[in-house]
């Protein structure tokens, strides 16, 4: 059995970092987003003053909001105590991996779950249910107790539960891709269109534009190819096989980070991908000068050389691979939309008896592992119960999981046991396992679509425009990088551009916000360009614009425009502060409160809590996650310094 302490531990600091970035990221937003005078108040979701006992209401929501009366708090305060708790426990962590132990990832889960309960449209991603799914994974990957000399027989099985879910996750992403009929993907020109209309660009995203069309359309297919056939070896046999498919995942992610801002997303995956490694990746082991070490290493060479060759091979034929007099690469997708679902529908099926003979096989060399250990009968016992009760829950996560995973192709959704659907349904709400599928269709063919507020003093205006700290809205501003951070206000409207407002009625909530001049909501926007900062405007519209990149050859030194954009029309109608039917459905969804929300009694905590939020408040949100990591990264040298003194 292959050591996997070192990979087990490195995958649990990493997704402590993970936390780290999503509870902070998350902290820092609370009052604009889900305090009283937020955009979507968290009050709304819970009852505070109901009559209900603590236990139906935790039936009714599950989430450690419920406690806030007994804190003498209300759901706002409540909130920062979750997520700081969330901070506290990730950072120790990510400092120290003797709190990388099963009850601080049970902790972990719950706040974030607990925090999830409530976060509404700004928090249906499938980045926040997949860090849910990781997150419990991790209660059964890292050790109940912290030790430092060996890994347990366990590892085998519970790391290989982190491997199936990249898989689903990789090979699901590829696959709705295909699935959604979407004639980009299917005429292999995403990402003509991705980087231009993608949610927040980078400023590399802006160059890599304007690559020339056939390595736009080339990298289209090494993505299809990456994330549709490469998932299956990380299954393989041969190491050095699983150890290629790392770099390709590994070097997918840091292509899509450094053109995209998506949060924590990326650093997720990569995290998910050190399950395809093993300890021997990490350090060097004494080289054997045993002939037969030899042959069986050069062996594992070609054998990785024919594997990804026929990777290759596969590529140049489904994908029409061909090479002009130009000395151009054109390529085009050489299998219909027929013969794709017929494969697919094998596909998922040997997908999964793959997953069963893979997880057999983990299974018994972890038991036969646990059997010879230890030394000593009693040690043996409790070592193979454990291992028996990783085994149990492991295999009961990835039965449950095949059934949202089979829905990637229907005929498959027969070959699920019947049992296993009630199953699923009763723990689906928790998001132990669930559906993945990023970028089915893509948007903005015609034109990247954006949300335009404006505010003005008279009906006949002059309107002036808000400024949004990282979604596009001035021309002339400047890509930002903001990643890990996720500005959720930003995200959402890049949402809302793709439909009308009466799909997202949250809008509502925000003019409302900006006719009042709510401090919490502005902050979450460009304060320094608002151009209402003396007072609010008497009325609020929305506009509907197309943005396209500029071109290279329109810039000149004195301008440096990163996008022209055109009036498309009304978004939403005109809005005043007093506007009859926007106050009655404010009121009628509990945003606007008629009676004093619960009130705070516990004040030296509120002092404390108000002190902590005065200190990040004027701080850029990616600046304060990149400064906590940077702290921790300096305990941690300053620990290993330390430790190598003392041992000297």
């Amino acid at each position: 059995m292959a050591q996997l302490r070192y990979t087990r531990n490195l995958f649990l600091r990493g997704i402590c970092i993970i936390y780290l970035f999503a509870f902070l990221s998350f902290y820092v937003q609370i009052p604009g987003l889900y305090g009283d005078n937020g955009i979507l108040p968290a009050r709304t979701q819970l009852d505070l003053k109901g009559r209900a006992t603590l236990v139906n209401k935790l039936k009714q929501k599950p989430t450690f909001l419920w406690f806030a009366p007994y804190l003498g708090l209300n759901v706002d305060y409540m909130l920062d105590i979750l997520a700081f708790l969330g901070v506290v426990f990730s950072f120790a962590g990510f400092v120290s991996q003797k709190f990388c132990i099963a009850p601080i990832f049970a902790g972990l889960w719950s706040l974030y779950y607990s925090l999830y309960q409530i976060g509404q449209t700004f928090m249906f991603f499938q980045w926040d249910v997949l860090l849910l799914e990781v997150g419990f994974l991790c209660i059964l990957v890292a050790p109940f107790w912290w030790s430092p000399y060996h890994g347990r027989p366990s590892d085998g099985v519970t790391v290989w539960a982190v491997r199936w879910l990249l898989f689903r996750l990789m090979f699901a992403s590829g696959v709705v891709k295909l699935t959604s009929n979407c004639p980009i993907w299917w005429k292999l020109d995403a990402l003509n269109i991705h980087f231009e209309s993608q949610c927040i660009p980078t400023p590399l995203a802006w160059y890599a534009h304007h690559l020339p069309t056939c390595f736009l359309r080339l990298a289209n297919v090494a993505t299809n190819v990456i994330e549709l056939a490469v998932p299956f070896l990380f299954f393989f046999p041969n190491r050095k096989v699983r150890i290629t498919a790392f770099y390709l995942q590994v070097i997918l992610q840091i292509c899509v980070m450094a053109t995209g801002n998506y949060n924590f997303f990326n650093f997720l995956t990569i995290c998910l991908c050190i399950s395809l490694l093993d300890d021997q990746f990490f350090y060097k082991l004494r080289k054997s000068k045993n002939d037969k070490s030899r042959i069986k290493n050069y062996f594992s060479i070609l054998l990785t050389i024919l594997v990804y060759g026929g990777v290759i091979y596969g590529t140049y034929i489904y994908y029409d691979l061909r090479i002009t007099e130009n000395w151009t690469i054109e390529t085009s997708i050489a299998f219909t939309r027929e013969q794709f679902d017929y494969i697919l529908s094998r596909a998922v099926l040997l997908s999964i008896y793959i997953g069963v003979a893979s997880l057999g096989l983990t299974i018994v060399d972890s038991i036969s592992t646990s059997m010879y250990q230890m030394k000593r009968t009693r040690d043996k016992i409790i070592t193979i119960i454990n291992t028996i009760f990783y085994i149990i829950a492991i295999g009961w996560i990835f039965a449950i999981s095949l059934v949202p995973y089979s829905t990637l192709h229907q005929s498959n959704n027969s070959t699920i046991l019947g049992h296993l659907k009630p199953i699923h349904e009763k723990v689906d709400y928790l998001h132990i396992t669930n559906n993945y599928g990023l970028f089915r269709r893509m948007t903005g063919v015609d034109g990247r679509p954006e949300v335009v507020i404006e505010g003005s003093d008279n009906i006949d205006g002059p309107w002036k425009e808000y400024e949004f700290l990282y979604k596009p809205g001035n021309v002339n501003n400047s890509l930002p990088f903001v990643a890990p951070h996720q500005p959720r206000l930003d995200w959402q409207m890049w949402f809302a551009a793709l439909g009308t407002y009466h799909n997202n009625p949250w809008l509502m909530s925000l003019a409302y916000r900006l006719l009042s001049g709510q401090p919490e909501v502005l902050a979450l926007m460009n304060t320094v360009e608002n151009p209402f900062r003396d007072k609010p405007p008497k009325y609020v519209r929305a506009s509907l614009y197309y943005y396209h990149y500029t071109s290279p050859w329109s810039q000149t030194s004195n301008t440096r425009a990163w996008w022209t954009r055109e009036r498309v029309g009304e978004y939403f109608p005109m809005y005043s502060q007093n506007h009859p039917p926007l106050i009655d459905y404010l009121k009628k969804m509990k945003i606007i409160q008629e009676k004093p929300g619960f009130k705070v009694t516990n004040k030296p905590l509120k002092l404390i809590l108000d002190y902590l939020r005065s200190l990040v408040r004027e701080v850029e949100p990616s600046l304060i996650l990149w400064a906590v990591f940077t702290a921790g990264c300096a305990l941690i040298i300053t620990g290993y310094s330390s430790s190598a003194s003392k041992k000297k």
